[in-house]
């Protein structure tokens, strides 16, 4: 009997140790996401929708359509003042640079990237609005942010795939 209630509690404790093992090759974003990490150039080298038609109109960052970010370039030095440059020059979209103030925000285990943006002249303390993405995934070359929008009375995503340049 007391081998018996040994075998058990060891078998107990084997499946316990085997559930709770980290899976390798899961990304852990809260542990990769860090200002480090992130600063640096990047290119925003596709935009897609989940939830959300394709080909529908959707304004980002209260600047101009989605379209017109594909292929903007993100500079996120280490000081946290950088710039996005739009550069599309798709119907409908107009080049400029745009002055920003980033970093990163944790909650929950979820990182996100957030940023205001601030003009000439401002002080990034007297902008109160500000725009928030989820890093999805995070690596030395590629970054994905995924943006929770307003579409039609439900939640969509614009989903940005961001390459190191």
């Amino acid at each position: 009997m007391k081998h018996l209630t040994l075998a058990v509690l060891c078998l107990v404790a084997s499946v316990f140790a085997i559930s709770c093992k980290t899976q390798s090759g899961a990304t852990n974003t809260e542990q990769s996401a860090s200002e480090g990490s992130v600063k640096g150039n990047w290119v925003i080298t596709d935009i897609t929708f989940d939830g959300i038609p394709r080909g529908s109109k959707v304004t980002v960052f209260d600047e101009a359509s989605v379209n017109c970010f594909k292929g903007s370039q993100w500079i996120l030095p280490a000081n946290n003042n950088g710039s996005y440059t739009l550069s599309s020059t798709d119907e409908g979209c107009n080049t400029a640079t745009q002055s920003i103030v980033w970093s990163l925000y944790k909650q929950g285990g979820i990182s996100s990237f957030q940023f205001k943006k601030v003009g000439s002249g401002v002080k990034a303390k007297n902008v109160t609005a500000g725009y928030r993405v989820d890093v999805a995934s995070l690596t030395s070359t590629t970054m994905v942010w995924r943006a929770a929008v307003n579409f039609e009375g439900k939640t969509g995503y614009i989903v940005y795939t961001l390459q190191r340049s």
